[in-house]
């Protein structure tokens, strides 16, 4: 078997409303698509989200590499995945977003090639039930704690809360919102890096009582030295995000003795295929994690729950995007019910594949032989 066809597409997708986290205000999900087609008549489809401000791409950027990606991939065996991420890795450096979309499309081949959903190719079982969270966008209090009461209304079990501006403004609006929904609801926030270390621990200490189950990514990424001080004096659990990109970095963490979560994200880890390293890693030192993503769409987050399902240690799922998204263009693939139960195709491979009608409407490179 080999690759024989690649199709990439910016594919742009209204959000219903603005999101808002510490880095900046988003309205749109500026998501590239990759469609991999083999000789035998085989489909492998694989989508990013890419963020500037987190992994220094965008949708334009993600695109264009794509192409450069592709060409290196033609005549390739899509089942020799190591052999695809090494080649990928010397076309360039980085750009962990687009060729996470690649690597999905690879695997979603691979799985559909062995007769088997994605998470039993990769060694998981299904019966772990996944529940998501629902995110609460960085804004002023009053509309923050109406957002997250709407939330505990539809009926999910968790809330996710952005944070990240100073202390003072972040612990009241965790107080409005307490106000709002009680306190047995879990709380989890996420400060995207927006608290210096001093700020970090004064906030975390006084956000103690409120009942938060973790706080992702406190700190600056590139100050994850001073991560292990913030965890060892904070009263809730640190979660490392942007500091922990890839199978490297969950090294240099765990050496440290940094934190003890960790949030996979397909787009920072260039995919499953190191996504698993950070994941066999972190199960060796005993360190619990969340699969979450950017602003993908279902398809990604249906890559994403299939990978939930491939460790025990992974405890947390932050897969709502799809639902803060205009349009739904994936014919399958995760479905949502009560409580923000989530569940997943038995179909083999991915069991997700994007409408061809909505791919005639986008932006597209095709690269041949």
């Amino acid at each position: 078997m080999i690759i024989e066809r690649i199709e990439v597409y910016q594919a742009p997708i209204k959000l219903k409303e603005p999101f808002v986290i510490a880095l900046g205000p988003v309205e749109y999900a500026n998501n590239v698509l990759v469609v991999i087609s083999t000789g035998n008549g085989m489909k492998g489809y694989g989508e990013c989200s890419p963020f500037m401000t987190i992994n220094g791409e965008s949708m334009e950027t993600a695109f264009y590499v794509g192409q450069y990606l592709a060409r290196v991939l033609l005549t390739m065996d899509p089942l020799n995945i190591a052999s695809c991420s090494v080649a990928m890795d010397k076309v360039i450096y980085g750009n962990s977003s687009i060729k996470s979309a690649f690597d999905m499309a690879l695997y979603d081949i691979a799985a559909q090639e062995a007769g088997l959903p994605l998470y039993a190719y990769l060694g998981g079982n299904n019966r772990k039930t996944l529940y998501t969270d629902y995110t609460v966008s960085l804004g002023k209090p009053g509309k923050m704690a109406k957002d997250a009461l709407k939330i505990k209304e539809a009926g999910f079990q968790s809330i996710k809360v952005k944070l990240g501006e100073s202390k003072d403004a972040d612990v009241e609006r965790i107080k409005h919102i307490r106000e709002a929904v009680g306190l047995d609801i879990p709380l989890r926030i996420d400060a995207n890096q927006g608290w210096d270390t001093n700020e970090a621990v004064e906030t975390l200490k006084a956000l103690g009582p409120y009942n938060i189950q973790y706080c992702e990514e406190p700190i600056p990424r590139w100050n994850y030295t001073e991560l292990g001080r913030v965890s060892k004096e904070s009263p809730v659990p640190v979660m490392a995000d942007e500091s922990c990109a890839d199978h490297h970095d969950a090294k240099r963490l765990i050496a440290l003795n940094a934190c003890p979560l960790f949030n996979l994200k397909l787009g920072k880890s260039s995919g499953i295929f190191k996504a698993l390293k950070i994941i066999r890693l972190a199960e060796q030192a005993g360190i619990k994690m969340q699969v979450g993503g950017f602003l993908e769409s279902k398809l990604a987050f249906t890559a994403s729950a299939h990978l939930a399902l491939a460790s025990e240690n992974i405890e947390y799922c932050d897969f709502d995007s799809p639902l803060l998204l205009n349009e739904d263009p994936v014919i399958g693939g995760l479905t949502y019910h009560e409580k923000g139960r989530v569940s997943l195709p038995e179909t083999p491979g991915l069991g997700a594949r994007l409408d061809e009608y909505y791919l005639q409407g986008l932006t597209m490179c095709c690269v041949l032989p």
